[in-house]
């Protein structure tokens, strides 16, 4: 999207100009989420791979997570990754 915009072409005192629009792709999983299974009190990582680096949210239910002792997210590139530390039942 950042090469979109008007581009010359010059030569001595002609010029030629056309627009150029560039259309976004949509953000697809590459890779989804896993299932995983885990003791209490344990950490786990969950991760997920996309097409292209964008904004990701994570939630439990319906309830945003945020960054804290308990929660910690990364996003290196495509990839998001969510770490649950000392689990709890409630958890699941």
């Amino acid at each position: 999207e950042t090469d979109a915009g008007d581009y010359t072409c010059v030569c001595g005192d002609k010029q030629s100009t056309a627009s150029l629009a560039v259309h976004a792709l949509p953000v697809l999983f590459k890779e989804e989420l896993k299932n995983e299974e885990v003791q209490e009190g344990a950490s786990v990582s969950l991760r997920c791979e996309l097409t292209k680096a964008a904004p990701v949210q994570w939630k439990i239910g319906s309830k945003v997570l945020k960054a804290s002792d308990k929660y910690q997210m990364r996003q290196p590139g495509t990839t998001a990754e969510l770490f649950i530390h000392d689990l709890e039942v409630k958890d699941a």
